[in-house]
């Protein structure tokens, strides 16, 4: 016998009614990190980054800068989602839960806007 409600059923939602679209955001952030990701490796390994003008010249191109604002994103995405998720498990103190979240999405969304003004700075600054 399920204390489930029909609708409950239908629309998958559990007690929180928010855990599912957590999950998945969680889900597909580590899908999209996982090309990302080699796109950047392979790139530092084909030797774009010798030195500051060959990085330069790398990242001014649009596909590249792309790339990089999708993996800043999806990082910062993914990295939130989941410390929230130890931060609720492991601190049982109320306050210093809320502090805790709040500092490391501060933190997040900050570095984050830093790394993607820097990109969009060097893609239309220019030199």
């Amino acid at each position: 016998m399920k204390m489930q409600s029909d609708l409950g059923r239908v629309r998958g939602l559990g007690s929180a009614k928010s855990g599912s679209s957590h999950w998945w955001t969680q889900r597909v952030t580590a899908a999209a990190n996982l090309p990302l990701g080699i796109w950047f490796i392979l790139s530092i390994l084909a030797g774009h980054t010798a030195d500051y003008d060959a990085v330069h010249a790398w990242l001014s191109s649009y596909f590249h800068s792309t790339m990089m604002i999708l993996l800043i994103i999806s990082v910062a995405v993914h990295f939130t989602h989941g410390l929230q998720v130890v931060i609720e498990d492991y601190v049982h103190n109320r306050k210093a839960e809320v502090i805790s979240l709040m500092l490391i999405k501060a933190v997040a969304a900050f570095l984050s806007v830093a790394a993607i003004v820097s990109v969009l700075r060097i893609v239309f600054a220019g030199a």
